[in-house]
């Protein structure tokens, strides 16, 4: 075995310690928070960016994420996304940026006008800088993450490198969630979003980052395991997050992933050569079987409430009127608002206020495309054409980034069920703009 990957099964050990660690002594939460940013911080200045450390980091920074916040190891509320930002500007400071990132720069500037007007329409007793922080920090983070990563040159070695970054806290993670909940039979007992199998924390972003390393691993799989012992731990790892992602019982990140999985596939598909096209084939047929698998021991170990749960079923097997968890009407409240102020919208943070007020519910937004229409007008639907097509354009004309689409459908599906919560949708975004190279003849070669 060679010495990197020596090194990977020794970073997997070294995780699954922290997240036992953790569990035993939840207080090492917030040491672990303290050493990942001045380490960064350190890591940077040091090596001055040269290899687009920043990514490594910020990779990293996105999938612990989750730990500490359901361990309350958070400094910051929004300590992921200001993390993320922060490496980004040093990133910035040390290598620059494309001039051809002008889009993000309109982006950013076009989320102003609605921060201004918030700050004369929120009511008198709303924390404005509360109200604006927690709306306004996902696009944001995304604006300067995408601004960094604009066509910036990087190696295909140095992308599954990031890949391998996003990987190591989701072990620590899943090995959190099995010692929080060792026994899915005795906690679950509905078809509602399970908290007790989301380690505590709320299952919705508790599904998305166990989606993420669903894929995560997946990439692993195929791309960075190159003998049996890394090939049984990364696939091992695939089934493990798609159990543990499935009986959450929200059901986001388990699409969210199947859909990254498959663009991967396709990519690799379309872009393969006639001797390798049996191979992927192959690969989608297993990997099938192996869904179905997982699917099986995740409706033994319910009782069966998974079934009724992706059927949009309850426990006593009636139709749930809701299709989406009653999303439609936050979805629905923010539209109406939108077509009320089709202009600069209702202001960042006020939709809140007016859905208390015009319905009496008191419920943040789950939908980030209906919130900027809301809260940013006509300014927002710029902003989202920008976002959903850039990605696209780029890819067309570098098709190396095989990870491209895969990371634009986690941004977009992300943003559908759980807004901009957690730091992951902006930067994840944020990679698919990269301009991905070998340095080698490719195996697969473009069409």
């Amino acid at each position: 075995m060679k010495k990197e990957e020596l090194s990977y099964v020794y970073l997997v050990l070294f995780h699954a310690f922290m997240g036992v660690l953790i569990f035993a002594l939840p207080f090492l939460s917030k040491i672990y928070t303290l050493g990942i940013l001045v380490f960064g911080v350190f890591y940077i200045v040091k090596t001055k960016n040269k290899n687009n450390e920043v990514l490594m980091l910020s990779a990293y920074i996105v999938s612990v994420e989750v730990l500490l916040r359901m361990t309350d190891g958070m400094i910051l509320n929004e300590f992921g996304k200001y993390s993320v930002m922060f490496f980004m500007f040093l990133g910035l400071i040390y290598s620059g940026f494309s001039k051809n990132a002008l889009m993000y720069w309109i982006f950013l500037v076009l989320l102003v006008p609605s921060i201004v007007l918030s700050t004369v329409s929120l009511n008198f007793d709303t924390d404005i800088r509360k109200a604006i922080a927690f709306n306004i920090s996902g696009p944001v983070c995304l604006g300067i993450s995408a601004i960094y990563c604009f066509q910036r040159k990087i190696t295909f070695d140095r992308l599954k490198g990031v890949i391998s970054a996003f990987s190591m806290p989701l072990i620590s993670i899943v090995v959190y969630l099995y010692l929080y909940t060792p026994s899915v039979k005795d906690v679950v007992t509905g078809t509602q979003s399970n908290f007790e199998t989301s380690g505590g924390f709320g299952p919705n972003q508790v599904s998305t980052i166990l989606g993420l390393g669903i894929f995560v691993f997946f990439v692993q799989l195929l791309l960075n395991s190159k003998n049996t012992l890394l090939q049984l731990l990364n696939g091992g790892l695939v089934l493990v997050f798609a159990f543990r992602g499935i009986v959450t019982f929200s059901r986001g990140g388990v699409f969210t992933a199947i859909v990254m999985i498959i663009l991967f596939m396709a990519v690799l598909y379309f872009q393969a050569n006639f001797n390798t096209k049996p191979k992927i084939g192959l690969i989608i047929i297993l990997a099938l079987v192996a869904g179905l698998g997982v699917w099986g021991y995740s409706s033994i170990q319910t009782g069966g409430l998974i079934d009724k749960r992706y059927a949009n079923e309850d426990a006593l097997g009636r139709k749930k009127q809701s299709q989406l968890s009653g999303r439609e009407v936050l979805i629905a409240s923010e539209f109406q608002m939108f077509l009320d102020n089709p202009f600069l919208g209702v202001g960042v943070g006020k939709n809140k206020e007016l859905r208390k007020q015009q319905t009496g519910i008191d419920l943040a937004t789950h939908n980030e495309i209906t919130r900027m229409l809301a809260e940013h007008g006509s300014l927002g639907l710029i902003d989202l054409m920008i976002l959903f097509f850039t990605p696209l354009f780029l890819f067309v004309n570098n098709r190396q980034n095989l990870l491209a689409l895969s990371f634009l459908a986690f941004w977009l599906f992300t943003i559908n069920h759980a807004a901009m919560r957690l730091a992951a949708p902006a930067f994840v975004y944020a990679l698919s703009l990269l301009k991905v190279y070998t340095i080698e003849e490719p195996t697969l070669h473009r069409e």
